[in-house]
């Protein structure tokens, strides 16, 4: 090659970086400096409450504005390990698209909702629960309510219309959940719980976790919702008490991470002295952490220990197929792969039992990887049954499904 060729060839080539070339390792550094600062409640919530069922029950609610026409009340049921904060983004959506109010509850052992007997999670306990928790926030005249669950939330919903107790519900929507797919997903619960860390140094650092885990994929959803998940160890109250954080914590979190490798997460249980001295390699070397610094990172654990509630796992999903298809109400079915409708469910819907709709591209947290396509999707439902009028501009568009 000429040297006119090579001129030629390097006057089209991007200028070379000066100060050196930047390795595998900056290129993983410049990509995790996200902003993972934590959301309040308040940003997506007109109010919050603590509603006192009995002596021994006292349960937290998170409600949107009343809407300024008339419109259902959309009970909103998380899944297992999640808190209500799971439907900030999905209720700011969903009350922009159509007049309703939104009320999210805290279960059981989770969030902020205090119980006598945090461990009791069967299928039933947790319906009455929400049956009672409805009839004391309502003691005159209940209002129309459809219902929403996501995963165990959904299964839970599912019970909750069956044991008819309350008389004004219109309808019901299942997100990602079905009997068959969750009985055999049942096997690897354990496994799964056992593979997530069971501390984290920070809030930023558990928001961290949760997207670059996969749990949620919508880094904003998870920056309100990961809180809620979450305890502080020392004063053992739940991670939401802790914010806002100071400015301090938050800079110190931006440049740290427990994670330094960028495909691999350490857990605690994984922590050792081997490879502290060892491979020279910055690509693939593997995360290592002090004993110091892995107990100066127990600043906050999970608020529920999840596997402890395996004996009700079978309860939450066994003929959940069948009395989802019985339920006398209109039903509608979200899922994120095709692939999850078992053999009952498949045949409900070629029948036309229920309305099913699959959302592409979000994983098992639908409505915070997606939260406007999930609104925009349950909106459109309730128009089309006429249990609520379309706000502003949306549009009612017809299921694909």
């Amino acid at each position: 090659m000429s040297s006119l060729q090579r001129t030629m060839l390097k006057s089209k080539l991007p200028p070379t970086i000066p100060g050196g070339r930047i390795g595998r390792a900056d290129s993983f550094k410049k990509s995790r400096i996200r902003d993972y600062k934590p959301c309040m409640w308040n940003e997506f919530f007109a109010e919050k409450e603590d509603v006192v069922v009995d002596e021994h029950r006292m349960f937290r609610v998170y409600r949107t504005k009343k809407p300024e026409k008339p419109g259902p009340v959309l009970l909103l049921l998380h899944g297992g390990g999640y808190s209500a904060l799971t439907w900030a983004h999905f209720c700011s959506e969903v009350t922009s698209m159509i007049h309703c109010q939104c009320l999210c509850v805290d279960l059981r052992g989770h969030g902020d909702s205090k119980v006598d007997d945090e461990d009791d999670l069967s299928a039933d306990t947790l319906s009455q629960d929400i049956g009672d928790l409805i009839t004391k926030l309502y003691p005159e005249e209940v209002p129309q309510i459809y219902v929403v669950g996501h995963s165990m939330g959904g299964a839970i919903a599912v019970h909750f219309a069956h044991m008819a107790l309350v008389p004004t519900l219109i309808g019901i929507t299942v997100i990602d959940v079905v009997e068959g797919t969750a009985m055999e997903a049942l096997a690897s619960m354990q496994s799964f719980l056992r593979s997530r860390p069971k501390y984290f140094q920070s809030i930023p650092n558990a928001i961290e976790w949760c997207i670059r885990s996969g749990q949620v994929r919508n880094v904003d959803s998870a920056k309100v919702s990961m809180p809620g998940q979450i305890i502080n160890c020392t004063t053992n109250k739940l991670a939401t008490n802790d914010l806002p954080l100071p400015e301090e914590v938050l800079e110190e979190a931006h440049h740290t991470s427990m994670f330094p490798n960028a495909f691999s997460i350490s857990e605690d249980e994984e922590v050792g002295n081997a490879g502290e001295e060892g491979a020279e390699s910055v690509d693939f070397k593997k995360p290592t952490t002090t004993k110091a610094a892995t107990d100066a990172a127990k600043n906050y654990t999970w608020r529920i220990d999840l596997a402890k509630s395996e004996k009700y796992w079978v309860g939450w999903f066994s003929g959940l197929s069948d009395k989802f298809l019985n339920l006398r109400l209109p039903k509608q079915l979200l899922l994120a792969s095709i692939d999850g409708l078992d053999r009952t469910l498949t045949v409900g819907q070629m029948q036309g039992r229920f309305q099913m709709q699959v959302l592409a591209r979000c994983g098992h947290a639908v409505h915070e990887d997606r939260p406007h396509e999930v609104a925009e999707v349950i909106s459109g439902y309730l128009i089309r049954n006429r249990f609520a009028e379309a706000a502003g501009e949306f549009r009612c568009h017809m299921p694909s499904c």
